[in-house]
């Protein structure tokens, strides 16, 4: 809940924004304690149906969201631009690159959090350390730990899991997004996530 209260302190006006989310749910925006005035929720994956007028679902490429806009013929101009942990799962440093600047492009506002590279538990798999070890043994681990959030169902999906996870840090951040505030969430007195907020 603390997330929120800062999302409310930076955006206090979120009531009568225009908000696209890359890479987020319908039902995440049916549960947040806040409303914008209107939310496109684009993700390359099912984002969720809805028969609310406030919430619109598209399926398509964060890395790509203009186009994925305009052929789905939503206007892309939003006055903030969401995305919760979707950075670290698109692909390197280029397909990262290309969300940010496409985040940059598509509002004048954005708020886009992704967990800490140093943080010492691996927050996808909830294992210590997970994000430094060789990826065959982080693959290893996502088939048989137990505190995965969805154990993989065969060696091939573990491996996918495992390499489309790639944690990133501050200087990343910075460089993806400059001329925005990079914010430290914390846990345990250590950086547990990162949010860039412009």
């Amino acid at each position: 809940m603390r997330r929120w209260d800062v999302f409310r302190d930076v955006f206090p006006t979120i009531a009568n924004l225009r908000v696209l989310d890359l890479g987020g749910t319908v039902d995440a925006w049916r549960l947040a304690p806040v409303r914008p005035r209107h939310v496109t929720v684009l993700n390359l994956v099912e984002p969720g149906e809805t028969d609310q007028e406030w919430i619109t679902p598209l399926t398509g490429d964060a890395c790509a969201a203009r186009e994925a806009l305009v052929s789905a013929g939503v206007e892309p101009r939003f006055d903030l631009v969401f995305s919760n942990s979707l950075i670290e799962h698109v692909g390197g440093h280029a397909r990262r690159n290309d969300l940010a600047a496409e985040i940059r492009r598509l509002a004048p506002h954005h708020w886009v959090q992704t967990p800490y590279r140093y943080f010492p538990v691996e927050p996808h798999w909830l294992f210590p350390g997970m994000q430094f070890l060789p990826t065959k043994a982080r693959v290893a681990i996502a088939r048989r730990w137990p505190l995965v959030h969805t154990r993989p169902e065969s060696y091939e999906q573990a491996r996918e899991s495992v390499l489309w996870t790639e944690l990133v840090g501050i200087t990343e951040m910075r460089s993806y997004f400059p001329g925005s505030a990079i914010v430290r969430e914390r846990a345990l007195g250590f950086p547990k996530s990162l949010i860039a907020i412009r």
